[in-house]
């Protein structure tokens, strides 16, 4: 009686096994979705603002008195 419930318990265990083996490999078969490129003017509005808060930083640092060390 023994020998037959570890055989189920194998049996069951390798059909867990097969099972999740199928859906990590089925999941990691799809291919990832490729990014949506930007447009230029996109790209150029991003660098117009980041230089316009480069410029108002550097405004602010240059107000300020120097910090003595």
């Amino acid at each position: 009686m023994i020998h037959r419930q570890s055989r189920a318990q194998c049996g069951v265990t390798m059909i867990v096994s097969v099972f999740a083996l199928s859906l990590i490999t089925a999941c990691t078969s799809d291919q990832p979705k490729p990014l949506s490129q930007p447009t230029p003017d996109q790209v150029r509005g991003h660098a117009d603002r980041t230089f316009d808060t480069l410029k108002q930083e550097e405004q602010e640092r240059a107000a300020q008195p120097p910090v003595p060390r």
